[in-house]
Order: structure tokens, then sequence, then C-alpha cells
């Protein structure tokens, strides 16, 4: 059974709304034509100018096996029927972007269909086993020379993102996190509250700080494992509630430690960060938007990131109904995608 489900015409086709005189991105994206193999696709989408693979990972597991809500299963379908029609202009074509399809996770769904039925352990053991399907693929990614941009899932996910970027590097990897939760929980099986820490456990991450950490969101034992760890942070109240420090501050601070590193960035947004995102733990004490899109611009336009993570969208949490979380979550992540775009492109003209 393969790992991966390719994006093709068919699925572009059931999405984009032509219109005369106009040309959608969705009409100029490089897609899985016919090619046989994960790496065919990639390399000729690399071949014809691609610079980014999107990839999509539809479960809720890792949230529920941290005692979440489930619903993280939409964003990367919601977020393309958004993405694929806005405009191919003289800002972005599209040509960019390799709309690579989704990692398969049906079946592991289907092991933990309901929240009743699935023990803390099985779902665990599910996010093992999709931990590995993450870092197969996104190591393909990047052994292709392409960055990939992966949407939806837990947050568990950073954990493959974060080892697949140390295996293809062949070193460890700073990461960066616009957060409320460090995700930096005790090593307790895999969920979406412990990816970094299994992360640096492992040995891949080498610097880890978070941005718009909630003082209040986390346990004194998870601050006190950070700390030990050296991870390092910005909290939402000093930044936007006390004001102690602007986030231009706190975005030019972040920059030059991670470029100090020396180590490929980790570009890693939680969605609960931002205020009213549907997700599984949406909060009404976040971030604008447009400050999140901000951050994801500053700091892929002043380092040399690895790859982008847009986490935990939950397009059925919406507190209006699941066609308002189709139409935020779709018109936000796409917001998201175009600043880190723009931003690399910028990066990587210099």
């Amino acid at each position: 059974m393969s790992e991966f489900i390719p994006f093709t015409q068919a699925d572009v086709a059931s999405l984009v709304s032509p219109r005369a005189g106009e040309t959608k991105i969705g009409q100029c994206v490089h897609l899985a034509n016919g090619e046989h193999s994960l790496e065919s696709i990639l390399a000729t989408a690399k071949a014809h100018g691609a610079q980014f693979a999107i990839v999509g990972v539809g479960e809720d597991i890792g949230p529920r096996a941290n005692l979440g809500r489930g619903g993280a299963t939409d964003a990367f379908t919601t977020s393309m029927r958004q993405w694929l029609n806005l405009q191919s202009n003289r800002f972005l074509s599209g040509t960019e972007c390799l709309i690579l399809g989704q990692v398969h996770t049906a079946d592991l769904q289907l092991q933990v269909k309901t929240d009743e039925g699935a023990s803390l352990t099985a779902l665990r053991a599910a996010v093992e086993q999709l931990d590995e399907r993450v870092i197969n693929i996104v190591r393909a990614i990047l052994d292709a020379g392409l960055e990939p941009i992966l949407i939806g899932g837990g947050h568990n996910n950073a954990y493959g993102l974060l080892m697949a970027a140390s295996a293809h590097y062949q070193r460890q990897v700073a990461a960066v996190n616009l957060d409320p939760h460090s995700d930096f929980r005790l090593l307790e099986g895999r969920h979406s509250g412990n990816g970094f820490s299994y992360a640096a456990d492992r040995g891949a991450l080498g610097y880890y700080h978070v941005l718009g950490l909630h003082e209040l969101k986390n346990s004194e034992a998870n601050l006190q494992q950070l700390t030990e760890f050296g991870g390092t942070w910005h909290s939402l109240q000093q930044i936007w509630i006390r004001r102690e420090i602007s986030l231009t501050q706190a975005l030019q601070e972040i920059a030059d430690k991670l470029n100090q590193t020396a180590l490929p960035v980790a570009l890693e947004l939680d969605v609960d960060a931002i205020a009213k995102m549907p997700s599984s733990a949406s909060t009404a004490a976040g971030i604008p938007l447009l400050d999140a899109a901000h951050y994801i611009s500053y700091i892929a336009s002043h380092c040399p990131c690895a790859y982008l993570h847009l986490a935990e969208a939950a397009p059925s949490c919406h507190e209006a109904g699941i066609e308002a979380g189709f139409r935020d979550v779709g018109q936000s992540i796409s917001e998201l995608i175009y600043a880190y775009v723009q931003a690399r492109r910028q990066f990587l003209a210099q």
C-alpha cells in the first residue's frame, strides 16, 4: 500500500472554477501527471521549475492521542479549494509550486475511528506509524531539492518533519514555533504535544524557540523540561498584552539567534495561536492572522528555512459550523502559504 496519494488534474478540476479572461493558480501549478513513483513526480516538477511541494496530512490521531479534539482532517483540501482559485499574476504565477498530494492516513484513522473505542495506547501507536510515513515523504521532497509546505493534521507531524530534515541535511535543525503551547511534553508515547521533545531526544532538534507561548497553558514540568534542553521563548503576554517587546523586535532577535546556529531552520506554526481559528484547541485570546503571516514572511525572508508546517487547523470545530470553518481555514492558510512562498523566493534570489 502506498504511503502517498497524488493530487491530480481531476482533483484540480473538482476545486477550480475557471473564469474567462483570468488565469487561476490551479491552472498553472505542477501536478502528478502519470508518473508512477513519488520520486519521479518530484523530479519532473523540479526539472520544470517547481521550488515548493505542498503536501497534506489528513489526520486527527495526534491531537486525540494528546486528549484533544478531533477534526484536523480536512485542512489540506479546504486550503487547496481557496489557494488554487487565487489569481496567477505578476506577484505569483503558481508554476513555483507542486501540489504533491496527501500522506495516506485512511487506514490509521480507521484503526482508531471513534474516541470511545480507541485507547491512548492505540492512538499513540498509530501516531508512530504516521511518523514513518511523514519522514519518508518529506525526506523524498527534500532530497529532490524542493521545500515542503505541510498542511493539516496535528502538531505531532513536526517530529516527522524534523527527523526528515535532520536526515537530509545530516545535521541538527533549529526550529521556531508560533504556538501557545511548547509541545515539549514528556516522552510518554507519541502525540501532538511532544513532537519537539521527541525530536530533541532523538538528536534531530538542536535549537528551539517558541513565539507566543501562553504563560498559563504550559505546565511547570513542561517549562522545566524545555529550559533544561536550552529552549527559549517570547510569551504571548510579553508581546501582545504587556507590550514589553514589540513583535518586530522579537522577530529580529529570533532570526539573529536562528542564524547564529548555522543550522537549517524549521518554520512551524500551530494555528491554535491565531484568534478564533477553528482548531483542536481554538482560542479567543490569540494573535491576529496578519501577525501570523508577518511572522512567516519575516523568518522565511531572513533565515535558511527547510520547510513550512501549518498544523492543527480543524474546519469542523468552527463555532459557526463547518461551512464557516471551510471558509476561514481555507482563506487563512492560503494567506500563510503565500507569505512563505513570496518570502522564500525573495531569500533565494539574494
